[in-house]
């Protein structure tokens, strides 16, 4: 069976997200009441599984060799 796993990537509490920072920097010289913007990266990874779990599985494993960089970035699953 086919599933769709959503693996959304952010940095962890404390990682510079330079991007973040700059994009909140010009909306705010925009006049646009920004507190804070988080740069996550989200992607819909469609895999063959035979439970949802075993789904999940494969991606978390994905998320965990290639995707992720586990010393900066957190990463969350959900089958969609």
């Amino acid at each position: 069976m086919d599933y769709t796993v959503e693996a959304r990537i952010s940095f962890k509490k404390g990682v510079l997200d330079a991007e973040g920072e700059t994009i909140q920097k010009s909306l705010g010289l925009l006049d646009y009441p920004v507190k804070k913007v988080e740069t996550i990266r989200v992607y819909a990874i469609k895999v063959e599984a035979n439970s949802e779990v075993e789904a999940l599985d494969s991606v978390r494993s994905a998320c965990e060799k290639l995707l992720a960089n586990p010393v900066i970035q957190d990463f969350d699953l959900k089958v969609v």
